[in-house]
């Protein structure tokens, strides 16, 4: 009798398709430690000290207080040790390591102690950074319709609205129109016609000093979204849990 062949689990392919539409806009896949020391999860990001993120209630730490040299010139970085909670340390390591243009996308592992229908412990992230000469929020703006039309289907409209982030000024959030109810309203969109899908924003010229970067020479956007936010709105899956539950049942589906 014939084995049943396995197939990639929902997160794995909703990454790679995430990847495939950035790799066809000219982005490149960067990727960095899950493992990662406080400057470059929260410092180097403009992220300020009694910020509550930094807290051992948002924030798996490892150690206390260890120094560790850091890749750019300079004195040893202190910081803790801790699992990193979003995949933008990636971004500051790689605009480390080049000069402008940077073009990324940053695919991973992140962690944070929450745990409930939209949230897991671990789970996915996919971040973006765009350095270069003369970007403006209209580019952003471009780029995630884009996205958004080739992910979740041509008929989608999206809008951005202001928002906060410490390391984006100005910063927005991204909606995407329902696709259950065609933007009228529905139980699924909260009757807004409109769906959540992630946050972004110019990046803050407060990074650049952290990367020797000038800020009057090159301007930049970055974005970041949930891998698992996005395959369940893509795919109406009601319970983040669902993803790391080994139910045959819901995995065959996909």
């Amino acid at each position: 009798m014939p084995l049943p062949l396995g197939h990639q689990h929902l997160i794995t392919r909703t990454i790679r398709e995430v990847e495939d539409i950035f790799l066809g806009m000219g982005y490149k896949v960067a990727e960095g430690p899950e493992i990662e020391l406080e400057y470059y999860n929260f410092t180097a990001l403009n992220t300020p000290e009694d910020h509550p993120a930094r807290s051992v209630d948002d924030t798996f730490f490892i150690d206390e207080r260890t120094a560790v040299a850091g890749a750019a010139p300079g004195p040893p970085v202190i910081g803790s040790l801790l699992l990193r909670t979003q995949t933008s340390p990636v971004q500051v390591r790689t605009m480390e390591s080049q000069r402008p243009p940077v073009y990324i996308i940053c695919p991973g592992k992140v962690y944070r102690p929450d745990l409930d229908a939209t949230h897991t412990p671990m789970f996915h992230q996919v971040e973006g950074l765009a350095v270069d000469r003369g970007i403006t929020l209209a580019d952003l703006k471009g780029t995630l319709h884009e996205f958004a039309r080739e992910f979740f289907g041509a008929d989608r409209a999206i809008r951005l609205r202001p928002h906060f982030f410490p390391f984006t000024e100005p910063s927005v959030e991204l909606d995407v129109s329902c696709g259950l109810c065609g933007g009228a309203g529905c139980r699924s969109c909260k009757w807004s016609g409109w769906l959540e899908i992630l946050g972004a924003g110019m990046v803050d010229p407060n990074l650049y000093g952290f990367v020797g970067y000038d800020p009057g020479e090159v301007q930049g956007f970055a974005f970041g979204m949930g891998v698992e936010r996005m395959a369940m709105l893509k795919h109406g899956v009601p319970d983040a849990r669902s993803f790391y539950d080994n139910d045959l049942r819901f995995l065959e589906q996909f």
